[in-house]
Parts: C-alpha cells; sequence; structure tokens
C-alpha cells in the first residue's frame, strides 16, 4: 500500500513537471522573443549614404553587417564627422549610426542620402557657437559625439521630426526656422 502511495505520488509530480514543461514550450514558441525581434539578421548590410554641407564631401559605406560594426567603416565615419572648424575627431557612439539607418527606413527612403549639418563639437566650437547667438547647449551631446544635425533632402523638417520621435531613441531638435532636424541618442526628450 505505501508503495502504491509513493509510486502514485512519484507519478503525479512527473505529470505536474510534465504538464509545466508543455506549458512553458508553448507559451516560448507562441510568442515571439524579444530578441528575435530586436537582432537583426546576420546577413542585413547597414548602409550610410551621407553628403557634408560645410565640407562637401560625400561618404556611401556599409558600417554594419547584422550584429557586427566594421572597425574600418566606423573609423571613417569618425573622421567623416570631424569637427569641420577644428579637423579635431571623436569616438561617436555607433547607436548614432543606427539611428539614422532607421530614420531613412522609417522615411520609407532606405539608404537615401543624408545631409549633415553638424556633426562632432569641440567644446570651443560649441562655446562659440553658443556665445554667438546660435542656440547652442552649453553641454551640447554634439561634445561627445552622441548626436547630429541632419536633413533629409525631399523631405520635409518637420515629418523628419515626427519620425525621429516615432523611434524613441533619444532626443530631438526642431526649429522651425531652421532646415535641419537635431538628433542624438541620450535621453529621450523633445524640443
Amino acid at each position: 500500500m505505501v508503495a502504491h502511495f509513493l509510486l502514485e505520488r512519484e507519478l503525479l509530480l512527473l505529470l505536474r513537471k510534465s504538464f509545466f514543461a508543455c506549458f512553458v514550450f508553448l507559451v516560448f514558441i507562441s510568442s515571439p522573443s524579444q530578441a528575435a525581434e530586436t537582432s537583426p539578421a546576420s546577413d542585413v548590410n547597414y548602409r550610410l549614404r551621407l553628403f557634408h554641407t560645410h565640407t562637401g564631401q560625400r561618404l556611401d559605406i556599409v558600417y554594419r553587417r547584422g550584429n557586427t560594426y566594421d572597425p574600418e567603416a566606423l573609423a571613417q565615419l569618425n573622421q567623416y564627422l570631424r569637427d569641420h572648424r577644428s579637423g579635431d575627431v571623436r569616438q561617436y557612439d555607433p547607436r548614432v549610426f543606427d539611428l539614422l539607418h532607421d530614420l531613412t527606413v522609417a522615411l520609407g527612403r532606405p539608404n537615401s542620402e543624408i545631409n549633415v549639418v553638424c556633426g562632432y563639437r569641440t567644446p570651443w566650437s560649441n562655446e562659440y557657437l553658443r556665445t554667438h547667438g546660435h542656440g547652442v547647449a552649453k553641454h551640447s551631446l554634439h561634445m561627445q559625439a552622441m548626436a547630429i544635425d541632419i536633413r533629409v533632402p525631399g523631405v520635409r523638417t518637420s515629418e523628419l521630426r515626427d519620425t525621429a520621435l516615432s523611434l524613441h531613441r533619444g532626443g530631438v531638435g526642431y526649429y522651425g526656422g531652421s532646415d535641419f532636424v537635431h538628433v542624438d541618442v541620450g535621453r529621450e526628450r523633445r524640443w
């Protein structure tokens, strides 16, 4: 009788474990994993086509393949986005490049050319612009290579702003009278 009770108890425990395992498995396969939603396919090329309005330089570059950033391409982008006043270069946060890429996709214009109005700024350049009435923040993320001012030919700045806001990836600055939008990968905010 005791042996039968123990056998029955073990069988019940086994059934519970099996039921729980099946439940977990069904939940797992029926809902897409967050990793699958956020990690890009390994064969996707992330391309940027840029035109710098101050230097006149163009750059067409694949900076990332799937989850892997290309260090040489990142170095080229850092050089390209240097402070055009001083020539100083700073290592950019690669999330800025992902943001630019995703912006063109969200606009329905993947791989379209982006006009760069301002990339990295040294503290000296930032202070110069700030004290000469250009509406520049004292602690601008441009100085940390986490921000960029852009426009996309053929896209209204209001549409560019709205699209950037919809991505929820950082700060978005819109200046009604200007022809560019500020985007950064700092905390989410708008002005």
